[in-house]
């Protein structure tokens, strides 16, 4: 069997029976490229001994995996798109295409495609992603991962031969087909679509599902909708906060692209944040700015607003109300631990890490476009003094009260600094000019050595910062 012996399949959405999801096929590609196959998160369910030709019939041709799903499934749901209802989505372009336990810890992990063909959900789309598309999806998991957010990892990634048509890319344009690992392919919208075709006993029945894949500490609970729901606000507090703390932008907050696990994955139009701006937008058609940086804790609790009128429907009503008021509370206490962790000092208490939080924007303000985001955790990580040309923009009195304030925190693992990372004079970052131009010698001459040393270089920062 071409799998190790870490490999425990537990295909567990079969039990959700008829209404969740439509067995698909792949679409049979022209050709099978290996071009990313992440080692390290394949060891983490046993795939890691696969050799190359094993993995690319696997991940690019779908053969199932031992004691899996077979045939895969499209997932049913619906959501609002830039809050507009749309009762006409599912996996249009993606399936799950295997579950099993995650080596260590037990817990139950999917392994969903993007852009493995047409479904009954594709309407009139070719059910393809770009090979650009899955280029920056392998960057975008990989740099997340490394600051500390919870996010899906890209698993595989295999160029198929075809030439696409976009519309905001020059087209046309090589294809792909991309394997995520996650905890959960289930979405805020996947209760939506129960909800609306009134089928409450649907959605009863993804509760109980969720409940006993992911929480099983909730079984029992007289309210399981509803303790369903405050934990996903805890969750959703931690991601977001996540996001904010790593000059994230997701891009498309979408109520079906919301995860029941609370990790955020399917990344179109991301970017990552160049200097400090609250109103920055990742992507070019969210032109009323609904997704933008310092809105993105707004659209969450937006999100979880409608997934809780969706479950008020089979709960109680009074506990949903309840259960929703603690996203301001969850979010104010993660984002000031995850600045914390950030800068590599302990937590002081929900009252200083907000101080810290706060204080530390007001050196980003203060400073302007001329200090980059990620730079300023680089400079002050464990509480060092900034060295360097960078350190004259540290001379205000917001970065003086900043300065006084970290003092107060005492450094977490400190031994890190020593890691050769922090003697460089620039951390590592991932901005949009960069990420075109690992791009643009792929798409010249097939030039994939900027893409390989670009993830060496944030595997590097990944060891240095651990944060993940």
């Amino acid at each position: 069997m071409p799998v190790s012996v870490a490999y425990a399949p537990d295909p567990l959405y079969l039990q959700l029976g008829e209404g969740f999801a439509d067995p698909v096929r792949a679409a049979d590609f022209p050709q099978t490229i290996l071009r990313f196959r992440n080692q390290r998160a394949a060891a983490t369910v046993g795939l890691d001994s696969l050799s190359d030709a094993e993995w690319v019939a696997h991940f690019g041709r779908f053969e199932p995996l031992p004691d899996n799903l077979d045939p895969p499934l499209a997932l049913r749901y619906h959501g609002h798109q830039f809050r507009m209802y749309n009762p006409d989505l599912g996996d249009g372009r993606g399936f799950l295409f295997a579950q099993l336990r995650e080596a260590g810890t037990g817990r139950l992990l999917d392994l969903g495609t993007k852009g493995s063909g047409r479904t009954p959900w594709s309407r009139t789309a070719d059910g393809r992603l770009t090979l650009k598309g899955g280029v920056r999806e392998v960057l975008a998991t990989a740099m997340l991962e490394a600051l500390g957010a919870p996010t899906s990892r890209t698993l595989s990634l295999i160029e198929t031969g075809e030439d696409l048509v976009r519309g905001d890319e020059p087209s046309p344009t090589r294809s792909s087909v991309m394997v995520r690992l996650s905890h959960s392919h289930i979405r805020f919208g996947s209760f939506q679509r129960h909800a609306f075709e009134e089928q409450p006993e649907r959605l009863r029945a993804l509760v109980d599902h969720v409940i006993a894949a992911y929480y099983p500490e909730l079984a029992g609970d007289n309210d399981p909708a509803a303790a369903l729901l405050r934990t996903l606000v805890q969750r959703m507090g931690r991601l977001t906060a996540s996001w904010i703390a790593a000059g994230f932008v997701h891009g498309v907050l979408n109520t079906d692209n919301m995860s029941l696990t609370g990790e955020s994955f399917d990344y179109g139009p991301y970017r990552f944040l160049p200097h400090f701006d609250p109103n920055f937008t990742a992507a070019y058609f969210d032109q009323q700015g609904l997704y933008a940086f310092g809105r993105q804790p707004e659209a969450v609790f937006w999100n979880l607003q409608q997934l809780g009128g969706v479950l008020a429907g089979i709960s109680n009503e009074d506990a949903v109300i309840a259960a929703l008021n603690d996203f301001g509370a969850a979010y104010r206490r993660e984002v000031g631990e995850a600045f914390a962790r950030r800068l590599g000092v302990g937590s002081r208490g929900v009252e200083a890490d907000e101080a810290l939080f706060r204080a530390s924007l007001n050196v980003l303000g203060e400073a302007g476009p001329d200090l980059r985001w990620e730079p300023f955790f680089f400079d002050w990580f464990c509480g060092r003094e900034p060295q360097g040309l960078r350190a004259t923009q540290y001379v205000g009195p917001a970065a003086q009260a900043f300065r006084g304030l970290l003092a107060t925190f005492q450094a977490e693992r400190p031994e890190r600094l020593q890691h050769p990372y922090f003697s460089r004079a620039e951390p590592e970052e991932l901005l949009y000019d960069e990420i075109e131009a690992i791009w643009a010698p792929i798409a010249e001459r097939d030039d994939w050595s900027a893409f390989e040393a670009k993830l060496a270089a944030i595997e590097v920062a990944r060891l240095a910062w651990g944060l993940a």
